[in-house]
């Protein structure tokens, strides 16, 4: 089982940066993938970013985010991160971290059905 609260949302200008943290517990969290996903009003729930578990920690990003965001895990402190830099008004989404119990490798990382644990989300709003 995993239990995630996010926090970090909030209103910023475009450019602005925020950090989103998924307060973690439950062993899923420990041992499985861990990931951020985004939706917007009216529009499908969507990939954000992955980091898959220890020993290969591999990452994943959807391409709009590649440079700007970077996903990271403190597995002692059982906290997830999503660092957002130069945010855009496409950014404007109710953000959820989510846990997959065991492995992923790909596409399959990207899968919101393959995540079992959700989070209740916090808003990001970015102003133009």
């Amino acid at each position: 089982q995993a239990h995630l609260v996010e926090s970090g949302g909030g209103l910023v200008q475009t450019g602005g940066s925020l950090r989103l943290s998924c307060a973690a517990s439950g062993r899923a969290f420990s041992t499985g993938v861990v990931g951020w996903f985004r939706q917007a009003p009216g529009k499908e729930r969507e990939f954000v970013a992955a980091l898959t578990r220890r020993p290969l920690h591999t990452t994943y990003y959807r391409d709009s985010v590649k440079g700007r965001f970077t996903i990271s895990r403190d597995n002692a402190n059982g906290t997830v991160y999503l660092h957002m830099n130069n945010l855009e008004p496409e950014d404007t989404a109710l953000y959820y971290c989510a846990v997959i119990d065991g492995a992923c490798s790909g596409v399959g990382c990207r899968d919101r059905r393959l995540y079992r644990h959700w989070g209740q989300g916090t808003q990001v709003t970015v102003s133009s």
